[in-house]
């Protein structure tokens, strides 16, 4: 099937992803279907075998539809089995989801995930380095992994074998300095001994989203938003602020505080913090507790 409105993207374009300008043998040019934009830059990988049990679909499907609430792009590799389950988990939330092929724009693989290649592009993207007319094969997949962890803040592997695509997508991720995540699976399944090897490994273990938020929040914007174990929250949008109420309120967010510790600990002085205190009261995103301490509301 010809696709059209591919657009070519070189290396040296404005718009060519950020997070591949900087990787090992980054693609010179790519070849985009979609839309890339800034907020793509906040993204996770989730990738995982073709032959996933339905655990591993759950999984990867829930994960993605967390992520994608929140604001996070998916970026997986349109696979069978975990990537199509990640990025319908991130279109069911309504949110965006990026997709790297293995070959060129013409030949969609599988085949029976043309229906998703649509969907994906009216969503987000679908990227190749390959022209339109390279058919897919078994050389080229490995090598659209490095694509896949480069345009992402973190990897997520839900169920690989030992000799699986995923874990290549891991090494990848580690090379390029991206956090490597892994879902625990059953011991007794061949589908779990690569990730659960991950965990021994040194990977990060996953049992929900927020295991993956509080390893990124210092890389990634996740403003507007908190995690718990019990889910997905949401903070009311804050207030404008200027710089000195951001330093001051950004203190605030682990205990109360006095106006002196305060001015202690960003350098305002003690008069100028009062004032910055008032406004953030009457904005109502602090309060001020006994003892002339201060607070998040």
């Amino acid at each position: 099937m010809i696709q059209e409105n591919i657009k070519k993207i070189s290396e040296s374009d404005a718009d060519y992803p950020e997070g591949l300008i900087h990787i090992h043998k980054a693609p010179k040019e790519i070849f985009l279907k979609g839309t890339i934009l800034p907020q793509d830059r906040e993204a996770i990988a989730i990738v995982g075998t073709r032959r996933a049990t339905e655990y591993g679909l759950k999984q990867a499907d829930k994960i993605a539809f967390e992520l994608a609430l929140l604001g996070i792009t998916i970026v997986s590799g349109m696979a069978k089995g975990i990537d199509t389950a990640a990025h319908n988990g991130a279109l069911r939330a309504g949110g965006r989801t990026i997709a790297v092929l293995g070959s060129g724009h013409n030949y969609i693989y599988p085949k029976e995930n043309i229906e998703l290649y649509h969907r994906i592009t009216k969503n987000g993207a679908v990227v190749s380095e390959y022209s339109s007319d390279v058919e897919p094969c078994r050389e080229n997949f490995p090598m659209r992994n490095r694509i896949i962890s480069g345009m992402s803040k973190g990897v997520v592997v839900i169920e690989a074998p030992k000799r699986s695509g995923a874990l290549i997508t891991a090494n990848y991720a580690l090379e390029q300095g991206r956090e490597v995540f892994a879902v625990p699976g059953n011991i007794g399944r061949v589908e779990s001994t690569g990730t659960n090897s991950l965990i021994k490994q040194g990977a990060s273990l996953v049992e929900s989203v927020s295991d993956i938020i509080d390893e990124l929040r210092y890389v990634m914007d996740l403003s507007g938003m908190t995690v718990s174990t019990e889910g997905v929250t949401f903070e009311k949008p804050k207030p404008p602020m200027s710089s000195d109420e951001k330093k001051v309120f950004e203190i605030l967010r682990e205990t109360p505080r006095s106006i002196d510790e305060i001015s202690d600990t960003t350098e305002i002085p003690s008069n100028k913090v009062s004032q910055i205190l008032l406004n953030l009261e009457l904005k109502k995103i602090i309060k001020m507790l006994p003892g002339n301490n201060f607070a998040r509301v």
